[in-house]
């Protein structure tokens, strides 16, 4: 601590991101990153951007990508706002967006960033209980607020709600923003984004992270109606105007224009984490049903962080949270075929 530092400052409890080990011969399951690289269509877009445009500011706008983005989703280009990483599209989400007179409303075993958000900004917040089974129920939402936020599917449960169920906590809050956190969303949850013209207080945010396999180039995004893309835009461009770089941008259209490429990772990531699901219920872990590049699992038997500590003895890092309720979960990247097959084999000469 220092006497310069602001008062603000003082009282921030930042994000802890996951581990990025250093180790040299490694499985690297704890940041859910995509086991499979982009779509080469990427890499080649990105060389292409190589040269002496490099001097020249990016468009703020980015507005080629934002066509792209609006003709993927069915949408309008006025209806699309990108950033660097969803993480910087939800910072401009709470300070414009969930900066109410009455406290917002998130689940209390959810994605760890929402509450430093509130504190950064200074948004009052009102925890959410997850049910026993570690599902969010839409009757807890439908009750006075000043906005909601939940991923979905939830992190770092992977539990997903069906469209029907979002779609009741959208309609049943007509005076408040729902920001529906979409991160994982392409691993076989149903986006909300197809009730964002019935709904004028829905956003949903997603990123290229995941899916797309683009955690590297930060591109983030968010869905909605045009006051709510505005009001992101008058806070990006108060903030900085140039979020996204050239390669980031030329990249993102590629990684869009390549369904192929989309859809055949992606599919290899949920056949992986059905294989891996079975296998470690085999083995005795209780495993929570998830929809997306990654699984939440907890022994009987076997206390959540002494497991992760032995798998990295193994060389094998996986995502473990000291926190209630789920202190003895691993939350585990699915990964490769060769990845999982060597976390299997620890796991079962752990547990045995």
């Amino acid at each position: 601590m220092s006497k310069f530092w602001s008062s603000l400052v003082s009282q921030l409890k930042p994000y802890v991101p996951g581990e990025q080990p250093k180790m040299e011969r490694l499985v690297k399951l704890n940041t859910n990153e995509n086991p499979y690289g982009p779509s080469p269509r990427v890499l080649e877009a990105i060389r292409a951007q190589l040269d002496e445009r490099l001097r020249l500011y990016p468009d703020p706008e980015s507005e080629q990508l934002c066509s792209v983005i609006a003709t993927c989703y069915g949408v309008s280009p006025e209806q699309v706002f990108v950033g660097n990483g969803s993480d910087e599209v939800l910072a401009h989400i709470f300070q414009g967006l969930l900066k109410q007179d009455r406290p917002i409303l998130f689940p209390d075993i959810t994605y760890s960033f929402y509450p430093v958000y509130c504190g950064l900004y200074g948004v009052e917040s009102q925890l959410v209980p997850l049910t026993g089974d570690f599902e969010i129920d839409p009757q807890d939402y439908l009750v006075p607020n000043g906005g909601i936020i939940f991923p979905n599917p939830n992190a770092p449960t992977g539990r997903a709600l069906p469209l029907v169920e979002v779609e009741r906590i959208v309609a049943g809050n007509p005076d408040s923003v729902v920001v529906v956190d979409e991160a994982y969303v392409d691993f076989g949850a149903e986006s909300a984004v197809t009730l964002v013209d019935r709904y004028p207080n829905l956003l949903v945010s997603q990123t290229l992270s995941k899916a797309r396999s683009l955690a590297g180039l930060r591109v983030g995004l968010a869905i909605g109606h045009r006051d709510l893309v505005e009001a992101l835009n008058r806070v990006k461009n108060s903030f900085n105007s140039y979020p996204l770089d050239r390669l980031a941008q030329a990249g993102a259209v590629a990684a869009f224009e390549d369904e192929a490429w989309f859809n055949e990772t992606r599919q290899r990531v949920m056949d992986e984490r059905a294989r891996v699901t079975l296998a470690m219920t085999a083995m005795g872990f209780e495993v929570l049903p998830s929809s997306a590049n990654f699984i939440f699992a907890r022994h009987a038997s076997q206390k959540g962080a002494d497991l992760a500590l032995r798998l990295r003895e193994r060389g094998i890092i996986v995502r473990h949270f000291d926190k209630p309720r789920i202190d003895d979960f691993l939350r585990i990247t699915i990964g490769t075929a060769e990845q999982n097959d060597e976390l299997l084999q620890a796991l079962k000469g752990l547990v045995n």
